[in-house]
């Protein structure tokens, strides 16, 4: 009777310890199973946030850029008309009018610059910087050091192309994600 009991108790030890370490090692496994589970969906969290702010940021500079576009059609418009002093009052409204437009638009591009990604940014800034041909044939024809119209006008072009490159880049970036 007595080695029975220790068989006995030596099969039950060993399936109580045996149970004990299947518990312990589920227990690690459901443990860094949910871990990895939450990690990822922080990722995928982030990421979709990441997204959407680009995607905000990209359409807010678009956006800005066609109200840009809007108001260098009228200061075009205001540019043909004969000199008179109306014809400078018009436009120096409208020169206000451009500075205000044009800090919206420099800030827009600076939040897709922080945003990113670099080609995107990069266009975006591309984007801004082909204003400055528009400002300068203003500030020509109101300073009357020259008929700052054919400048004005020619700067449509590389304008709208440096929009469409920046659509570009933001679309590869936003399919890229």
């Amino acid at each position: 009777m007595g080695d029975s009991t220790v068989w006995t108790l030596a099969i039950a030890a060993v399936t109580g310890g045996t149970a004990v370490l299947a518990s312990w090692v589920t227990g690690r496994g459901s443990t860094q199973a949910a871990r990895i589970q939450a990690e990822t969906a922080a990722r995928s969290q982030r990421a979709e946030r990441l997204r959407e702010s680009r995607r905000t940021a990209y359409l807010d500079l678009i956006e800005q850029t066609h109200h840009m576009g809007e108001l260098f059609w009228e200061i075009s418009a205001a540019l043909r008309l004969p000199g008179s002093p109306d014809r400078t009052a018009a436009l120096g409204e409208l020169r206000e009018r451009e500075l205000a437009e044009y800090a919206k638009i420099r800030r827009c591009a600076r939040v897709v610059d922080l945003e990113g990604p670099p080609a995107a940014a990069a266009a975006a800034l591309a984007l801004q910087r082909a204003t400055r041909p528009f400002y300068a044939a203003m500030r020509a024809d109101l300073s009357d050091e020259a008929d700052g119209r054919h400048d004005f006008d020619a700067a449509f072009r590389p304008f709208w192309s440096a929009l469409e490159d920046f659509v570009e880049a933001a679309r590869a970036a936003h399919q890229q994600e």
